[in-house]
């Protein structure tokens, strides 16, 4: 295949693969984080195409909040089956358990938290090195990162304080206890998703298609009613004031059940689903993290506490 032939997808993978393999190359103990959400799953294709036919140079890691979708929760497991590598599940709970995670109310969602129970998964396991999903167009803080991130001994981020990333040269080394966020799809936007998603085939949890869901309006939002995977107890439970409706849904964006919203929709097929993406004004995240929306949870606060 010459240059000119390669399409903007190719780029964007050859791009992934390349920084994949300097991970690979550079840090001795990285991790990858996969969540079963769709930009995960771009993930692991690339880490597929970088490594196969051997074993990935390292484990996926998951860190559960306790209140994540089942039909996630569900593809997670079957996936990293599927390919035969070790999944590490690190839960929020657990955290709570040993006091390090305190919530202030039952009801807080658990989101944020996640920053805790990362750090010491990192801790326990003397990973140097975090791979993650995360892409520039999702939100204004990711729109700051490297592509390579440093943080400190305290597993925080200081936007001011990164290295300079010139041409495609990276830099991941770091002294012990520092550690290395590294975002190999961070040049991808979300239509970029969707377009490989369809190109490579990929399998998908089913709640990112459309679907029939009961659901309240709350706040201009869609808010779904629902039984995590870890238990019985029910979700984002309505308030008096509102009435359950069973609407057609789909999710653009997945995570804690209770910062998680669903936007109206009838796209039950990619084609449909990359039509909406190229026609949307909304962002992803804009209508979709109810977490996102108050400035005490902001990304970039979160981010500076370890978050991914």
């Amino acid at each position: 295949m010459t240059f000119a032939a390669l399409s903007h997808l190719d780029w964007l993978e050859a791009e992934a693969i390349h920084i994949l393999r300097e991970v690979a190359g550079q840090c001795a103990n990285p991790v990858l984080l996969f969540s079963g959400g769709k930009d995960s799953v771009c993930l692991l294709r690339v880490a597929e195409k970088a490594f196969r036919p051997g074993r990935f140079p390292f484990p996926l890691l998951h860190i559960d909040t306790g209140h994540n979708y089942r039909e996630v929760v569900a593809f997670r497991d079957q996936r990293a089956a599927e390919l035969g590598e070790r999944l590490i599940v690190r839960s929020v709970e657990d955290s709570m358990r040993r006091g390090t995670v305190v919530l202030r109310h039952a009801d807080e969602p658990r989101n944020r938290h996640q920053s805790v129970t990362l750090l010491e998964a990192i801790e326990e396991f003397g990973f140097d090195c975090c791979i993650g999903g995360a892409r520039r167009d999702e939100e204004k803080a990711r729109a700051k990162e490297r592509i390579m991130s440093f943080r400190d001994e305290f597993g925080q981020w200081d936007p001011k304080n990164q290295r300079p990333e010139l041409w495609n040269l990276y830099n991941a080394r770091a002294h012990k206890g520092e550690n290395i966020r590294a975002f190999p799809i961070s040049n991808w936007t979300e239509l970029d998703v969707w377009q490989y998603i369809e190109r490579e085939r990929l399998a998908l949890p089913e709640i990112y298609f459309a679907h029939t869901r009961p659901v309240v309006i709350r706040q201009g939002a869609i808010v779904p009613v629902n039984v995590p995977a870890s238990g019985d107890e029910l979700l984002n439970v309505p308030r008096a004031d509102e009435k359950i409706l069973d609407l057609r849904v789909r999710f653009r964006t997945v995570g804690d059940i209770t910062c998680t919203a669903p936007v109206e929709s009838e796209a039950d097929t990619l084609e449909k689903i990359l039509l909406e993406t190229a026609t949307t004004t909304i962002t992803e995240r804009g209508a979709t993290r109810l977490d996102d929306q108050t400035s005490e949870a902001s990304m970039e606060q979160r981010k500076k506490e370890g978050y991914f």
